[in-house]
């Protein structure tokens, strides 16, 4: 189990990475073992395990909100878990949307993800339109 220098240092690269836009970084930050769990009712929903299983859930889900990050808020750093902040715009045309995205950190790497909404009716909307 990480500890909070750990996660602290890993969560604002990450941050950092994904405000630049540097894909190559936000993929890297992934455990090879990456598990994302996806509120809500949509065809994306569950929980989706490795990184071949994450990638691919990923890429569906920029690809139907059609994402773009507008800033990290805030990152927030516990003994064990720590969270973004982050404000994207969705959709087309574009709605700003809050997201928590909750992390656990293990082996330097972003080992697990939960990810809830502000609106996740809305979240659900667009994850059920076809890519």
């Amino acid at each position: 189990m990480a500890n909070s220098d750990e996660t602290s240092r890993v969560l604002h690269a990450y941050a950092k990475a994904w405000l630049a836009s540097d894909l190559e970084k936000v993929l890297a930050s992934y455990h090879d073992d990456i598990e994302l769990h996806y509120m809500g009712t949509s065809a994306l929903a569950g929980t989706h395990r490795g990184r071949d299983a994450a990638f691919a859930v990923l890429g569906q889900a920029s690809t139907r909100t059609n994402r773009k990050l507008i800033d990290v808020e805030d990152v927030l750093v516990g003994e064990s878990l720590g969270a973004l902040i982050a404000v994207e715009d969705l959709g087309d045309p574009p709605r700003r949307v809050k997201r928590v995205l909750l992390y656990r950190v293990q082996d330097e790497k972003l080992r697990e993800c939960w990810l809830f909404d502000e609106d996740q009716r809305f979240i659900d909307s667009m994850w059920s339109k076809e890519g």
